[in-house]
């Protein structure tokens, strides 16, 4: 019914033996991991700085910034000039799931610096997505 594999395998399972392909530890995972949900939530905060200055947005691509660099072995990330958009809610969104999913990971390597920062991160996106909004009274 089926074929035998012809091929040696590409994951060798034999003790002793080596691959050509490097190995990361979990931990190095993770921080890739990490690495790249803080420098997400960099990138939307950096448009929303554009759209709508604030010191808080300011301080926390500051913060967001150094966390990374730290991940990443002092490497600064690439901070691009974004395009401010008109639609500040749904960036809020985008930010607090990002900040979410940095938390999952943080949480997961017992980073405790990210996960507070991440967790902060979250409870201000959502505080400013859930902000009233003025509803027009055009007819």
């Amino acid at each position: 019914m089926y074929e035998p594999i012809r091929s040696k395998s590409v994951h060798s399972t034999m003790a002793g033996t080596t691959s050509d392909f490097p190995h990361r530890s979990r931990e190095e995972e993770l921080d890739i991991q990490l690495a790249g949900h803080l420098a997400a939530l960099l990138a939307v905060t950096d448009e929303l700085r554009a759209l709508t200055p604030c010191t808080d947005l300011d301080a926390a691509a500051e913060r967001l910034a150094g966390q990374v660099a730290r991940l990443r072995g002092g490497h600064a990330p690439v901070r691009a000039t974004p395009a401010a958009s008109t639609a500040p809610v749904p960036l809020h969104r985008r930010a607090h799931a990002l900040a979410g999913r940095a938390l999952v990971v943080a949480a997961s390597r017992a980073d405790t610096a990210a996960a507070i920062l991440a967790a902060e991160r979250m409870d201000a996106h959502a505080a400013a997505a859930a902000e009233p909004r003025e509803l027009s009274t055009a007819v």
